[in-house]
Parts: structure tokens; C-alpha cells; sequence
């Protein structure tokens, strides 16, 4: 459901009206409008006219005037991780469409809003994203949502002013954001005891952290005296997070399928079979998100990163900035994707990145498949390591926490890590590692880093 709209940005926030919340249905047009005059020129949006789209971008406009008016205080910011996925995304949103909905009618109105701490280019990185939002229905160009390149204020001042902050897909506010109240936390990986009197604080393992927020808002939903309205689009949404986190409730707990059936029920797709429905979005949504050809080597960085300054007992250097990529290709195929096809342009293009958002340790972790003699799929992982100098740490304690990272990795024996076959052709500071435990991922080898470079000291 699209139309036109004719609000440029230099106009948008006086001249948009208010959106109902209960617009009646529309056929579905698609119609190119001027584009917004922070644009690139030439680009054009498509508006979308479903209750979640009018409702995300009143939402934005309502909180850019707010913002300008000085009254940031009384905004709530609901985020997920910086790594954007589509459970994050997902989540994020949910919790502020509640939170507003559920209190409208009270005499203490909640205002929140979701913020995606990724920037609007990246956004596209995730082809899987771009499709969920697509299906519900969401403005092209993602002119809906509120990412972090569009915040007018640095996080870091912005976090003095806001009312707080609501926590999901993630155990811990960015650095960034540290001076922010935690009002609640929704999270299905370890409780690191950030915001120990948050409120919800729920902590529990399942598939999808937008489990244990639509269990949260149904719950809620359904105690009011009347129910507001759920958009099947936010439904759906909810539904397609649930599912590619799930395996298509292959991988799924309990919970997950309980709430995912509760969802189903409410929303267009109410006459379908759960197993099946399930696993028709997540072949879809795990065709798109495999589609990664097109994207080169800086893309492939940046689309899935997270990072954040981890504290040393160094008095020289009391934070390190740290930062995780994880990339669905080996090394070798990603080498191919560069410019001059070569090593060394892979770590150009790595530096080029990590000076850009001022990481002092990056860490790219690879997995593909190859197939053994008997034809069977194994899956290989790969752990590439690089360590700057020049942003907080100079070329001696470069080395010393180069070595520090290194001896972590390799003293871990779960991993078993070997030096990658080209590991005498790598430069300064620079490792590459393959090893085949299957379950390695960010989750494992993080905190393993991360605990290194806690304990650095120089």
C-alpha cells in the first residue's frame, strides 16, 4: 500500500499533518514523489500508507520536532544492536509501537521511538531487511525508520537529555550511550548486569529476541480494557524475525513457537498452518540474505559490524576501540572481490574502514563450506586479526597488544586455531586463523578477545 506525498524536508515537519491511527485501506499504488532534499539528487521515495509506515514516520517527525523544540527529555529511545539485523530491527520497533499505543489513552502518554544503530546506507547491506520491510508494506529508501546518521545530535549528549533508553537484542548500551537511564532490557544472550533495576528486565534463551517482546506486548495487550490496534504489517514483521532466527521453527525453543502461533493468529496469515507459514519466510528471507555477491569487501565489513571501547587497566590507554565483522566468504574469495585481486588490497581496504570509525582492534571472522573427499559439507571458519596504531595506541603498544590478542586465540583449545596457509605472506599486526569449531561465531569469540584486551596492560 504506497502513495504519494509531496513534503520536502525543508517543509516536512511543519506541513505533514498528523497521520490517524486508523486510516482506512487503500489500493496499493506505487507512485514516485520529489525527492527529500537530504537526498542524493535524482533519488526518489515511495511512500508507504499502512498503519506502521504512517505511524513510523509520524513517530520520526513528531521526535525531530520534539528535538527541536527542545524538549528531548520527553522521548524514550528503543534500540538494538549496531549490527542491524533483522530480529533487532524488528524488536526495536515493536516495543515503541507498544509503548506509545498502550499508554495513548492514559494521563501519562508514553513517547518512543526505535532507533537503528546503523547508518541508512547500510541498511540495504541486508538484503533480508530490505525485503521484511518491503512486505510490511514500509517506505522505500527506509524514509520511515530513524537510523544513526540521521540522529541531529551526538549520541553521547543526546543520552544527558533523552527520558532513557529500552535495550533489545543486546545485554549492554553502546558506550555512547552510557549516560542514558536503562529503562528496560529485552535480550536472549548472556545478562552482562547492566541496568540492574530496569523494568521489564527479561533475560532468557530463545531463537529471536522479538520473542520476548511480542510475548511482553500481547501480554500487556491483552490486560487493557480495550486493545489497540495491531497492524498486520508489524504482525507479519514479527513473524518474519521470529522465523529467520528460528530456521523457520527448526531451531526454535518453546516460546518461540508458542508466541509466533499467538502472532499468526492475529494477523492476515491467520488461516495458515504455522509450520508451514514459518518456513515459507525463512526460505524466503534466507534467499535474500544469502545474496551477497554483488558487495565488495568495505560492504561486507561494515554490514554485519559491532563494536565498542572495552576498558584496560592501562593508564596510558585506559579504552580500546574494538570491532567485529562477520562475513559469509572465506578469505581467499573475499581477496577476489578487490580491486587488484591481492592481499594487500583486502588490508587497504580494512584500514580504510576501521580509520573510518576509529577501531583500534578489528577482528573479521569468516565461515564457509567446503566439501571433503566423500562429497559432505564441513564448515570452515576463519579469524582475521588486525591492530592499528594510530588511534589511541602508539607503534610499541600496538605490537605488545597485537601479541596479547594473538596468544588468546591460540591458547584457546575449543578452537584449535591453525595459521592460515598464506600466513607468512601477512604484514605488521596482521593474522589470519582457520578453525572448525562449527558454533564459533561472534558470540564465542568475543568474549574471548575482549577479555584480553581487559586484561592489557602497557
Amino acid at each position: 500500500m504506497r502513495v504519494s506525498t509531496v513534503c520536502a524536508a525543508a517543509v516536512s515537519l511543519a506541513a505533514c499533518g498528523p497521520v490517524s491511527a486508523s486510516s482506512p485501506a487503500q489500493p496499493q499504488q506505487h507512485v514516485m514523489i520529489n525527492p527529500d532534499l537530504t537526498q542524493s539528487a535524482g533519488r526518489s521515495t515511495e511512500i508507504g500508507v499502512g498503519h506502521f509506515s504512517e505511524w513510523s514516520r509520524e513517530t520520526k517527525r513528531q521526535f525531530l520536532i520534539d528535538w527541536q523544540a527542545g524538549k528531548s527529555s520527553e522521548w524514550i529511545i528503543v534500540q538494538g544492536n549496531e549490527g542491524g539485523d533483522l530480529d533487532s530491527m524488528t524488536a526495536a520497533l515493536t516495543w515503541a509501537y507498544h509503548l506509545q499505543h498502550s499508554t495513548a489513552n492514559s494521563t501519562n502518554p508514553v513517547k518512543a521511538i526505535a532507533l537503528l544503530q546503523t547508518p541508512t546506507d547500510a541498511l540495504d547491506l541486508r538484503p533480508e531487511n530490505k525485503l521484511a520491510l518491503d512486505n510490511s508494506l514500509m517506505s522505500s529508501g527506509h524514509s520511515d525508520l530513524l537510523t544513526l546518521d540521521e540522529l541531529p545530535e551526538d549520541p553521547q549528549t543526546l543520552s544527558d537529555d533523552i527520558k532513557g533508553i529500552i535495550i533489545v537484542d543486546h545485554p549492554v548500551p553502546l558506550r555512547k550511550w552510557s549516560n542514558a537511564e536503562i529503562l528496560s532490557i529485552f535480550d536472549h544472550h548472556k545478562d552482562s548486569g547492566a541496568g540492574p533495576d530496569a523494568h521489564p528486565r527479561i533475560f532468557e534463551k530463545v531463537a529471536s529476541c522479538t520473542t520476548l517482546v511480542a510475548r511482553q506486548m500481547l501480554d500487556e495487550l491483552e490486560s487493557l480494557p480495550e486493545e489497540y490496534h495491531l497492524p498486520h504489517e508489524l504482525l507479519e514483521l514479527i513473524l518474519s524475525a521470529i522465523a529467520i532466527d528460528s530456521g523457520g521453527l527448526k531451531d526454535a525453543t518453546d516460546e518461540d513457537r508458542k508466541i509466533a502461533e499467538r502472532v499468526l493468529r492475529r494477523s492476515n496469515w491467520r488461516g495458515a498452518d504455522l509450520e508451514d507459514k514459518m518456513g515459507e519466510l525463512d526460505d524466503q528471507l534466507g534467499d535474500a540474505k544469502k545474496d551477497l555477491d554483488h558487495l565488495g569487501v568495505r560492504d561486507l565489513l561494515r554490514r554485519d559490524w559491532k563494536g565498542d571501547l572495552v576498558d584496560t587497566p592501562s593508564p596510558r590507554t585506559p579504552t580500546v576501540s574494538l570491532g567485529f565483522s562477520s562475513i559469509p566468504y572465506s578469505f581467499e574469495d573475499q581477496i577476489e572481490k578487490t580491486e587488484f585481486g591481492e592481499l594487500f588490497d583486502w588490508f587497504a581496504i580494512e584500514a580504510a574502514w576501521t580509520a573510518q570509525v576509529g577501531a583500534d582492534i578489528s577482528v573479521a571472522l569468516n565461515k564457509y563450506k567446503v566439501r571433503d573427499q566423500t562429497g559432505k559439507k564441513r564448515k570452515i571458519r576463519e579469524i582475521v586479526l588486525c591492530v592499528r596504531k594510530d588511534v589511541r595506541i602508539d607503534e610499541e603498544q600496538a605490537d605488545d597488544l597485537f601479541r596479547t590478542v594473538s596468544k588468546a586465540i591460540e591458547k584457546e583449545e575449543s578452537l584449535n586455531a591453525k595459521p592460515w596457509h598464506r600466513a607468512s605472506e601477512l604484514g605488521r599486526r596482521q593474522m589470519v586463523w582457520t578453525h572448525e569449531r562449527s558454533d564459533a561465531g561472534r558470540k564465542v569469540i568475543r568474549p574471548i578477545i575482549e577479555a584480553a584486551v581487559e586484561a592489557w596492560d602497557m
